[in-house]
């Protein structure tokens, strides 16, 4: 294995705000052109890599953002929040609060009566970790967010088709569970139970997990970091739990989660495992850290793509061959430092800019107002002003009016509490990041492309105009559920 994190001081100059050491790639050990030729790859695969970061020998030797993510930027990181939850469950043993294989309705005595059921009592946290609880599909994160009482009690609800321990069958709702015992135990919400065990020892800083009904972390998904953030999970595993001389988490509790636990051959307790012995944190969309212990690496990734199976076949084509360079190669490092610069760069080539590269002229200033027919998102007027510098859009729902700002050869970034639960996997953001920006596709049409940054999400909206009627029609990205909603009609109002 390569020098382990704790190998460079604290102090080290080359370390940036999130605490990590730098190196070339070629001089922590990684070709730069294998590093290119996956980047190339993915692009060639028309896979939307929104960053990545890459750790080896101690140090981050390659790292990159599209634009506009960044490294500063807060990620939602989706199921990855699973192998967080594994950690804290750890420490919880370790403590000796609480027994893997302790019975999950035990903890939880005033639903045992309405909660009865052929084999609930034998249903423990250990069939929580390695998601074998007995359920006969998937709860996924989205169905949890929309129920407003408890899901504990929900949990509860949910028929058990095979024996707890018989079956493989994966489920946000075994993760939140996990989550729900330890506060139950400990009186505190799983992220103020980890927050001095393991984010500040890592200095994670700043991030945030939402909170249900219960009071408790939703334990599956909800947790927004950085991808630095990200890396440092999988960098402490590979070293065993252990952070520049402090023993974070119990090595043994590392080697478990990170081994085949339960009935299936490719998942421990809230990790993936692979063939190779490689294993890997995955979020919907692909917000992953993937762990190599044979060649002491890390690789973190965020990106919008339907699954890991998508991105994985490109990682294993490039990494590990990548590992093991034996001399530095000031050339080949600059060509990565060329290829990442022109990747990050705001006018990078992409689809979805298209409509921003034709040179539309804007329209003349003015103030369109709408009033919208009856629609399932609850629209009931859309607002335009139209300025020399761009489109100011407001959209009023029963909740009131919610903006943003669209330049027109500029993008705008700014913050909106535009609602878009049903495209955004069942997520409502408020005070959500945004960068926008507009062109007229031709006279009647106005295209707007909004990116929320701090997600996997990119909303595409188009405005039609017709006479004084105005269809309004928005798209996304990528989603669980639908990619649109149907499009609104609306009639204007007397010019203001």
């Amino acid at each position: 294995m390569s020098a382990p994190l704790d190998a460079a001081p604290a102090t080290d100059p080359t370390a940036r705000h999130d605490g990590l050491p730098r190196k070339t790639a070629s001089a922590a050990g990684v070709d730069p052109d294998a590093v290119i030729g996956f980047l190339d790859d993915v692009e060639q695969a028309g896979l939307d890599l929104h960053g990545f970061m890459l750790f080896r020998d101690g140090a981050v030797a390659a790292e990159g953002w599209r634009w506009p993510y960044a490294a500063h930027r807060p990620r939602n990181l989706h199921s990855v929040a699973k192998s967080f939850t594994a950690s804290a469950i750890g420490l919880a043993v370790r403590e000796g609060l609480l027994r893997l294989d302790a019975p999950v309705i035990g903890f939880f005595p005033e639903f045992a009566e309405e909660a009865r059921q052929p084999g609930l009592e034998a249903m423990t946290v250990e069939h929580l970790l390695t998601m074998s609880v007995g359920h006969e599909s998937e709860t996924s994160g989205a169905v949890w967010r929309g129920i407003k009482t408890s899901w504990v009690r929900e949990f509860f609800k949910i028929p058990l088709a095979h024996a707890p321990g018989e079956r493989f069958v994966y489920t946000s709702a075994a993760s939140y569970m996990l989550s729900a015992i330890l506060t139950r135990l400990t009186g505190q919400t799983m992220h103020d139970y980890l927050k001095p065990r393991l984010f500040e020892p890592l200095g994670i800083a700043g991030e945030a997990w939402d909170v249900g009904p219960d009071g408790v972390n939703p334990g599956g998904n909800g947790l927004v970091a950085t991808t630095a953030d990200l890396l440092k999970l999988g960098i402490l595993h590979l070293q065993d739990g252990a952070w520049q001389g402090r023993q974070v988490l119990p090595p043994d509790w590392v080697r478990a989660a990170t081994r085949a636990q339960g009935p299936s051959a490719g998942y421990g307790y809230q990790w993936w495992v692979y063939d190779d012995a490689t294993y890997a944190g995955i979020g919907k969309f692909v917000q992953m850290v993937r762990v190599y212990p044979e060649h002491g690496a890390v690789l973190a990734v965020i990106g919008a793509m339907k699954g890991s199976s998508r991105l994985v076949p490109h990682m294993n084509a490039h990494f590990p061959a990548a590992f093991g360079v034996s001399n530095p190669d000031a050339a080949k490092d600059a060509r990565l430092a060329a290829r990442l610069a022109a990747w990050q760069h705001e006018d990078a080539a992409a689809p979805w800019k298209a409509p921003f590269q034709a040179g539309q002229t804007p329209a003349q200033p003015r103030r369109l107002r709408f009033t919208a027919a009856d629609n399932a998102q609850g629209i009931t007027g859309i607002e335009l002003d139209l300025s020399a510098e761009g489109c100011r859009f407001t959209l009023t729902d029963a909740d009131g009016p919610h903006t943003i700002v669209a330049g027109w050869d500029r993008w705008i970034e700014g913050v909106t509490d535009m609602p878009g639960r049903d495209l955004h996997h069942g997520y409502h953001i408020p005070d959500c990041v945004v960068v926008a920006r507009a062109a007229w596709l031709d006279e009647r049409r106005l295209h707007m492309t909004w990116i929320l940054p701090e997600t996997a999400f990119r909303d595409t909206v188009l405005c039609e105009f017709e006479g004084d009627t105005l269809r309004y029609t928005r798209m996304v990205n990528i989603n669980s559920g639908a990619l649109g909603y149907d499009t609104v009609v609306a009639r204007a109002d007397q010019p203001a």
